[in-house]
């Protein structure tokens, strides 16, 4: 079993959101008893929360489940239970190596595995408003971490 964890700031907006969209796509490929998805947040500002309102609005607008989702904070035993840890922005990738580090555990930007992206990283709909954008950049980064993952894997 694969298991991917998105990282971003609060685990309100951009992690549940990457959530929610990868497993969409996880089902719809059939892959649900070989990739696991979670989510966190490198701050604890939110635990316990549901997703953001604008979050919640965006996939249900886009007919993505997000129920019972609540905000976590990411701890050093995620290192040892997940074999991706994929952040939204190069803040998120330094507060990470801060946390733990180790080996054979992928901790990547999300955008790093999208082929010429528009932006390097997703910017936090929190601060900018535009969870349009931000679902934009994440569907696209979670289409591209899927295929990179099955490829790797042989599914």
């Amino acid at each position: 079993m694969i298991r991917v964890l998105f990282v971003c700031l609060g685990n309100i907006c951009r992690s549940p959101m990457a959530e929610a969209i990868f497993r969409s796509r996880i089902e719809e490929e059939g892959l649900e008893g070989k990739i696991e998805v979670d989510s966190a947040g490198v701050g604890h500002w939110h635990i316990g929360s549901p997703p953001h309102q604008g979050t919640r609005d965006i996939l249900e607008k886009k007919r993505i489940a997000a129920t019972g989702m609540t905000a976590r904070q990411i701890e050093a035993a995620d290192w040892e239970e997940f074999h991706y840890i994929i952040a939204m922005d190069d803040k998120n990738i330094s507060d990470l190596h801060t946390i733990r580090m180790k080996e054979g555990v992928v901790v990547q930007k999300l955008m790093d595995y999208v082929p010429a992206p528009v932006q390097q990283e997703v910017p936090d709909p929190y601060f900018t408003g535009d969870f349009e954008e931000t679902y934009e950049l994440v569907r696209e980064g979670c289409e591209h971490l899927l295929e990179s993952i099955k490829r790797n894997q042989a599914m």
